[in-house]
């Protein structure tokens, strides 16, 4: 049975029409890209709570660091790569040092984006956002994921990083329900844990099901919340296995990789980790699809990882 595809920026414009039905302090911003994040579903329901800022990340920031000190809930989007790295100082300033009410939503994060190439692939967002005090950060890995995302991040109090990508994702059965800092445990195996976040959750279950084939059982666990991290789970499934493997659509260096070596450093265990992502290097105009096979974020690349980790090949 094929799996269902969603835009997982298609879910986050539906659910803020619905947040903004139900909460009338809930107002949208966005830095003139509101077609692609989707934001503009939200504009047509309420323009009176829905505010263009053009290509101004920054000056957007600022203003809804205000909005949310006069006791709104603020949303904020634009593309993955200017909201964290042009208006970086003002998140930090303005909204996190002031543990401001704002929802950062990122859409076209990653190397997925494709065509539009290094300039707009943000491969270090996650890092960006998660070194900053009082920032959460999010990565959901599917549309309906995505929706819990939202919602979850409407109800809490405090600076929110919500990353979405551009391509369509295919929907993951079996989620569970979904709790901000609390991990899903999707699959378990004595050999080899697979962490993963946003697409690579799919890749990860795509790999444990053909190394299962080799006698090789893996733990799946979808780590949607990088911070904070839950480090009880992470903790619980490392002390398991003998190899761990760390996957995610982003740089290896100060993201989900390095969030789950911290756990294992501080435990004082020497697991064998490896880590799946982009090594030190920009990205690069191209297909989705040829830059995931040349970036080596594959099922494909999961399973020859696992193979040497395991010294079974």
């Amino acid at each position: 049975m094929s799996k269902e595809m969603m835009y997982q920026r298609d879910v986050y414009g539906k659910t803020l029409v619905e947040l903004g039905k139900e909460d009338k302090s809930i107002v949208v911003l966005d830095a003139d890209l509101s077609g692609s994040t989707r934001t503009s579903f939200f504009n047509r329901e309420f323009p009176d709570r829905f505010f263009n800022f053009g290509v101004a990340e920054q000056n957007m920031i600022s203003t809804a660091a205000g909005l949310a000190s006069c006791g709104k809930t603020v949303f904020a989007s634009t593309f993955a790569m200017f909201a964290t790295g042009r208006a970086w100082d003002q998140l930090r300033n303005s909204v996190c040092y002031s543990n401001m009410n704002v929802k950062l939503v990122a859409t076209h994060a990653g190397i997925t984006v494709g065509p539009d190439g290094a300039t707009h692939q943000a491969l270090e967002d996650i890092a960006l956002m998660r070194v900053i005090p009082n920032m959460t950060v999010i990565v959901p890995c599917d549309g309906p994921q995505t929706k819990d995302a939202i919602k979850a991040a409407a109800k809490m109090q405090g600076p929110v990083y919500v990353r979405l990508g551009r391509e369509k994702v295919p929907t993951i059965e079996g989620l569970g329900k979904f709790e901000l800092g609390r991990a899903n445990v999707l699959k378990h195996g004595k050999d080899i844990a697979i962490f993963a976040c946003g697409i690579m959750t799919d890749q990860a279950l795509i790999a444990a099901k053909e190394l299962a084939k080799l006698a090789i059982e893996c733990a799946v666990v979808n780590i949607h919340t990088i911070k904070p991290l839950d480090v009880d789970t992470v903790d619980k499934i490392t002390k398991q296995v003998d190899s761990i493997i760390i996957c995610e659509e982003h740089s290896v260096i100060g993201g989900l990789g390095c969030a789950i070596e911290e756990v294992i450093a501080e435990a004082g265990r020497g697991a064998r980790v490896a880590r799946i992502g982009v090594k030190n290097r920009f990205g690069q105009s191209g297909s989705s699809k040829d830059l995931l096979r040349e970036y080596k974020l594959q099922a494909v690349d999961i399973i020859e990882v696992a193979k040497k980790l395991h010294n079974k090949f």
